[in-house]
C-alpha cells in the first residue's frame, strides 16, 4: 500500500540567535519535519533537533552564495511539500516580525497546504535585553516601537520619521546600512542627542555592543567595525546597558563612558 502523505507546511521562529533560545516547541517540530528550509539568521546548531533523513535546504542569504528570491521559496514550499510532506521553513527571531512569514502561510494555503505558526523569541527585544538594555523602563520608556529601516522598493521607511518624532523607545531591524540616513532624519527631530546603540550578534558569545549619542553613532560604528546581523536602539534605556556589554566594542575603544551616562534610577 503506498504511504500517504499530507502535505504541510509550519513556519517557526528560530529565536535571536543563541540556539538555546528556540521553544520548545519549536525543537518539538524540527524533529518531525520531512523538510526544513532555513535562513541565514537561523543558527545551524538547530538542525540538530532534525532526524538524520529530513532534507535540510539553505535558502537564505550569505555574502558569495546564490540567494533565493521570495516567489522560489514559496515555489519551493509547495513543490517540498507536495513531494516530501511536512516542510518547516525555519526563520530567524520571529517570523510575524517583518520575516514575511504570514506571506508564506498564504501562499501555502493558496495551493492547498495545510499551514501553522510557531512563535519565536524576536531580536528586537532579546538582542538589547541580552547586554542589559530593556525596551521599557520605568522612568526612562513608557512603551516602544518596533520598524525596519526600508522599505520593499529598498527606499527608507516612513515610519523612520514618525519614529523620530515619538518618546517612546524606537527598535530598528535590518537598518545599519541605513544608518546615516536614520541618523540625520532623527536628528532634524531634534534627538541627535538622544542616547542609543548597535548591538550586533545579539544572544550570541560574538556580540558586540556600541553605544552614545544618536548623532555619535555612525563614526562610532566604523571605528567598532559593527556589521550586520545588528539592530539599533534610540532612547534613554541605552544608559542601562551593563558595563560587561560597554567592553563588547573593544578592542577598538569606540566607547568611552562619559559622566553623564548614569543608570536611570
Amino acid at each position: 500500500m503506498p504511504i500517504t502523505i499530507t502535505p504541510r507546511l509550519t513556519v517557526l521562529g528560530a529565536g535571536p540567535g543563541d540556539p538555546e533560545l528556540l521553544t520548545l516547541k519549536g525543537a518539538r517540530v524540527l524533529g518531525e519535519a520531512d523538510v526544513i528550509l532555513y535562513d541565514a539568521l537561523a543558527n545551524n546548531d538547530l538542525l540538530q533537533h532534525a532526524r538524520p533523513e529530513a532534507l535540510k535546504v539553505f535558502v537564505g542569504k550569505r555574502r558569495g552564495l546564490r540567494s533565493y528570491s521570495q516567489d522560489e521559496i514559496n515555489g519551493l514550499i509547495v513543490e517540498h511539500a507536495l513531494q516530501y510532506g511536512h516542510v518547516v521553513r525555519l526563520k530567524g527571531g520571529d517570523p510575524f516580525v517583518f520575516g514575511r512569514g504570514r506571506e508564506e502561510m498564504l501562499y501555502a494555503e493558496q495551493h492547498g497546504l495545510l499551514t501553522d505558526y510557531v512563535p519565536g523569541i524576536s531580536s528586537a527585544v532579546a538582542a538589547a535585553g541580552s547586554v542589559g538594555i530593556p525596551v521599557t523602563h520605568r522612568g526612562a520608556s513608557e512603551g516602544f516601537q518596533v520598524i525596519t529601516a526600508t522599505t520593499a522598493t529598498g527606499e527608507l521607511s516612513g515610519s523612520v520619521a514618525e519614529a523620530a518624532g515619538s518618546r517612546t523607545t524606537t527598535v530598528i531591524l535590518m537598518g545599519l546600512g541605513e544608518l546615516e540616513r536614520i541618523v540625520e532624519v532623527f536628528s532634524l527631530h531634534g534627538q541627535a542627542n538622544t542616547p542609543a546603540a548597535i548591538i550586533q550578534n545579539g544572544t550570541l558569545s560574538t556580540a558586540r555592543l556600541v553605544t552614545g549619542s544618536v548623532a555619535e553613532l555612525p563614526a562610532r560604528a566604523v571605528a567598532a567595525g559593527m556589521g550586520a546581523p545588528a539592530i539599533i536602539v534610540i532612547g534613554e534605556v541605552t544608559r542601562l546597558a551593563t558595563p560587561e556589554a560597554l567592553l563588547m566594542a573593544l578592542p577598538t575603544a569606540a566607547f568611552t563612558a562619559p559622566a553623564s551616562y548614569a543608570k536611570v534610577a
